[in-house]
Protein backbone atom coordinates (compact mmCIF):
# COMPACT_ATOMS: atom_id res chain seq x y z
CA UNK A 1 0.00 0.00 0.00
CA UNK A 2 1.31 3.43 -0.93
CA UNK A 3 -0.26 6.79 -0.22
CA UNK A 4 1.35 9.91 -1.67
CA UNK A 5 0.06 13.19 -0.29
CA UNK A 6 0.78 16.59 -1.80
CA UNK A 7 -0.60 20.08 -2.13
CA UNK A 8 0.50 21.65 1.12
CA UNK A 9 2.16 25.02 1.30
CA UNK A 10 2.22 28.44 2.88
CA UNK A 11 -0.94 30.52 2.60
CA UNK A 12 -2.46 33.49 4.33
CA UNK A 13 -5.47 33.31 6.58
CA UNK A 14 -8.68 33.19 4.58
CA UNK A 15 -7.11 31.53 1.57
CA UNK A 16 -7.69 28.02 0.23
CA UNK A 17 -5.68 24.93 -0.54
CA UNK A 18 -6.47 21.58 -2.08
CA UNK A 19 -4.61 18.55 -0.83
CA UNK A 20 -4.24 15.44 -2.96
CA UNK A 21 -3.52 11.86 -1.96
CA UNK A 22 -2.81 9.27 -4.62
CA UNK A 23 -3.14 5.66 -3.56
CA UNK A 24 -1.56 2.64 -5.15
CA UNK A 25 -1.55 -1.11 -4.58
CA UNK A 26 -5.07 -1.08 -3.14
CA UNK A 27 -8.56 -1.60 -4.46
CA UNK A 28 -9.20 2.10 -4.20
CA UNK A 29 -12.85 2.05 -5.18
CA UNK A 30 -13.59 -0.34 -2.32
CA UNK A 31 -11.59 1.62 0.26
CA UNK A 32 -12.61 4.12 2.88
CA UNK A 33 -10.21 7.08 2.78
CA UNK A 34 -9.50 9.59 5.50
CA UNK A 35 -7.56 12.74 6.24
CA UNK A 36 -5.90 13.46 9.56
CA UNK A 37 -3.66 16.24 10.74
CA UNK A 38 -1.07 16.90 13.41
CA UNK A 39 -0.45 20.44 14.55
CA UNK A 40 2.89 21.40 16.11
CA UNK A 41 3.10 19.97 19.61
CA UNK A 42 -0.26 18.25 19.31
CA UNK A 43 -1.46 14.70 18.74
CA UNK A 44 -2.71 13.61 15.36
CA UNK A 45 -6.44 14.22 14.94
CA UNK A 46 -9.06 13.06 12.50
CA UNK A 47 -10.30 15.57 9.91
CA UNK A 48 -12.63 13.84 7.45
CA UNK A 49 -13.68 10.49 6.01
CA UNK A 50 -15.12 9.50 2.66
CA UNK A 51 -16.74 6.12 2.22
CA UNK A 52 -16.77 3.79 -0.74
CA UNK A 53 -20.05 5.23 -1.93
CA UNK A 54 -18.95 8.83 -1.46
CA UNK A 55 -20.60 9.47 1.87
CA UNK A 56 -18.62 11.95 3.97
CA UNK A 57 -18.07 12.81 7.62
CA UNK A 58 -16.19 15.73 9.13
CA UNK A 59 -14.87 16.76 12.46
CA UNK A 60 -16.38 19.92 13.94
CA UNK A 61 -13.57 22.25 12.88
CA UNK A 62 -13.73 21.01 9.28
CA UNK A 63 -17.49 21.06 8.85
CA UNK A 64 -18.48 23.82 6.45
CA UNK A 65 -14.92 24.78 5.51
CA UNK A 66 -13.33 21.56 4.26
CA UNK A 67 -14.58 19.17 1.58
CA UNK A 68 -13.32 15.64 1.09
CA UNK A 69 -13.88 14.03 -2.29
CA UNK A 70 -12.57 11.17 -4.35
CA UNK A 71 -11.88 10.24 -7.95
CA UNK A 72 -11.86 6.47 -8.22
CA UNK A 73 -10.59 6.58 -11.80
CA UNK A 74 -7.45 8.33 -10.55
CA UNK A 75 -7.11 6.47 -7.21
CA UNK A 76 -7.12 9.89 -5.61
CA UNK A 77 -8.72 11.50 -2.59
CA UNK A 78 -8.81 15.26 -2.14
CA UNK A 79 -9.24 17.66 0.73
CA UNK A 80 -10.40 21.11 -0.32
CA UNK A 81 -9.77 23.56 2.51
CA UNK A 82 -11.33 27.00 2.48
CA UNK A 83 -11.23 29.96 4.85
CA UNK A 84 -8.02 28.66 6.35
CA UNK A 85 -7.01 29.85 9.80
CA UNK A 86 -3.61 29.92 11.51
CA UNK A 87 -4.78 27.10 13.79
CA UNK A 88 -5.17 24.92 10.70
CA UNK A 89 -1.38 24.87 10.46
CA UNK A 90 -0.41 21.20 10.59
CA UNK A 91 0.97 18.26 8.70
CA UNK A 92 -1.95 16.63 6.90
CA UNK A 93 -1.98 12.88 6.34
CA UNK A 94 -4.17 10.60 4.30
CA UNK A 95 -5.02 7.19 5.64
CA UNK A 96 -6.70 4.00 4.58
CA UNK A 97 -7.44 0.76 6.36
CA UNK A 98 -6.75 -2.42 4.46
CA UNK A 99 -7.52 -5.83 5.95
CA UNK A 100 -7.75 -4.27 9.38
CA UNK A 101 -4.42 -2.48 9.19
CA UNK A 102 -4.02 1.27 8.91
CA UNK A 103 -1.73 2.78 6.28
CA UNK A 104 -0.57 6.38 6.29
CA UNK A 105 0.83 8.69 3.68
CA UNK A 106 3.94 10.69 4.41
CA UNK A 107 2.07 13.91 5.15
CA UNK A 108 2.04 17.32 3.56
CA UNK A 109 2.69 20.51 5.52
CA UNK A 110 0.12 23.28 5.54
CA UNK A 111 1.17 26.59 7.08
CA UNK A 112 -1.35 29.38 7.48
CA UNK A 113 -0.02 32.81 8.34
CA UNK A 114 -2.09 35.51 10.02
Amino acid sequence: VQLQASGGGLVQAGESLRLTCVASRINFGASVMEWYRRAPGEVREWVATIGKGGGTMYTDFAEGRFTISRDNAKNTVYLEMNSLKPKDTAVYYCKTIQSGEGYWGQGTLVTVSS
